[in-house]
């Protein structure tokens, strides 16, 4: 039965690493796919008509220009944004505010994941400290015999 939970827990382990790498992966090709541009800038395009279509979550602004290459902005509250995105026949989506910095697995893996390796890893040194010869740690014990008259 030891063995079965040691197995699992090896997998969990696994496949946590494995989730947290996917997550990494994809956050950073999000963020380099999208070129950051300023508001000012934003706002200079919008008067140009150089932007096709615009997303907005919160106060970040993402889209494409019309040569179909993207971009990201933070808008301040300006509600005369919608009113010339929609004077230049920009399409516009709305989304809620993405609160990256709360989602369960990012505190997942930003709190709870280093505890548990080092749990695991003191866990793992325990039980490799106990038991005979040839383990780890049982270097400084003595095989020598005493040996009476008998």
């Amino acid at each position: 039965m030891n063995s079965h939970f040691r197995n699992f827990a090896v997998w969990v382990v696994i496949l946590l690493l494995l989730m947290a790498l996917f997550n990494m992966i994809q956050s950073a090709q999000n963020n380099t796919k999208a070129s950051q541009i300023s508001y000012s800038e934003l706002m200079q395009e919008v008067e140009a008509g150089n932007i096709k279509e615009v997303t907005i979550a919160g106060q970040k602004v993402t889209g494409t220009f019309s040569d179909d290459t993207k971009f990201s902005s933070y808008a301040p509250d300006d509600p005369a944004l919608v009113n010339k995105l929609q004077g230049k026949g920009v399409k516009i989506t709305a989304k809620p505010p993405e609160d990256e910095s709360n989602s369960f697995l990012n505190i997942l893996f930003t709190t709870l994941l280093p505890v548990f390796l080092l749990i695991a890893v003191w866990i793992f040194f325990m039980r490799q400290m106990q038991g005979g010869g040839g383990r780890a740690m049982g270097f400084g014990k003595s095989k020598a015999k005493l040996l009476t008259e008998h």
